[in-house]
């Protein structure tokens, strides 16, 4: 049986494949990947940045009298809300090993506590843990940063007085040239007369931050 052919063998089939409709997303997907871990790179860079600025310069300070809070630890709050408690975590633990190294750099007669990793750099990792994971739970509600900021910034306090008491009392208290008694006061007032302006202040600080953000972001 002849069968009869029109088209001419050297002709080029007049079709267009078909695009593999998972392709272009799959695609997109690892476009999207690699400009959010970018992005989280940059974030991590720039933050990691300022906060060990401001463990190095007295910047790191607020002096208002008769206190003296720290807002070293704000660009760990600040990371954690943005990108989520593992980069958090991340730039916490820089800005932690930046407090040890500088520990070690310039002893005082109480800052050896900040020589225990578990203290300088397990806490100040604890503090974007806290931080992210509170802002995820919050997210939605209209006081999710402020509580997440507070969150971390007690994380900082709690976390560094309360592991000098456990591991360092007695060394500690003859730092402060105290009795253990007078010592154990004075942390637990610390944490109110410190801790909790630091807290607010934090807050005061992150609002703003992530506000001006978002807007950039749209």
């Amino acid at each position: 049986m002849e069968t009869e052919l029109n088209s001419n063998p050297y002709e080029v089939p007049n079709y267009i494949p078909k695009r593999n409709k998972n392709g272009g997303k799959l695609m997109q997907k690892q476009k999207r990947r690699t400009t959010f871990k970018t992005r989280q790179l940059a974030v991590v860079g720039l933050l990691s940045g300022i906060s060990i600025f401001l463990s190095l310069t007295p910047l790191g300070f607020i002096p208002i009298l008769p206190i003296n809070p720290t807002i070293m630890h704000v660009p760990v709050i600040i990371g954690a809300i943005i990108e989520g408690p593992m980069i958090g975590a991340f730039i916490g633990g820089i800005f932690g090993l930046s407090s040890m190294v500088r520990a070690f750099m310039t002893p005082t007669p109480t800052n050896f506590i900040f020589w225990n990793p578990i203290i300088s750099i397990g806490v100040r990792i604890l503090i974007g843990v806290v931080a992210g994971y509170v802002y995820r739970a919050l997210k939605n509600r209209n006081y999710g940063v402020a509580v997440s900021a507070v969150a971390g910034s007690l994380t900082n306090t709690i976390g560094v007085l309360g592991l000098a008491y456990v591991f360092y009392l007695s060394r500690y208290a003859a730092g402060l040239g105290l009795s253990e008694a007078a010592a154990t006061t004075f942390i637990l007032s610390f944490v109110g007369t410190n801790g909790v302006p630091e807290a607010i202040i934090s807050a005061l600080i992150t609002v703003p931050v992530i506000a001006a953000y978002r807007k950039m972001k749209k």
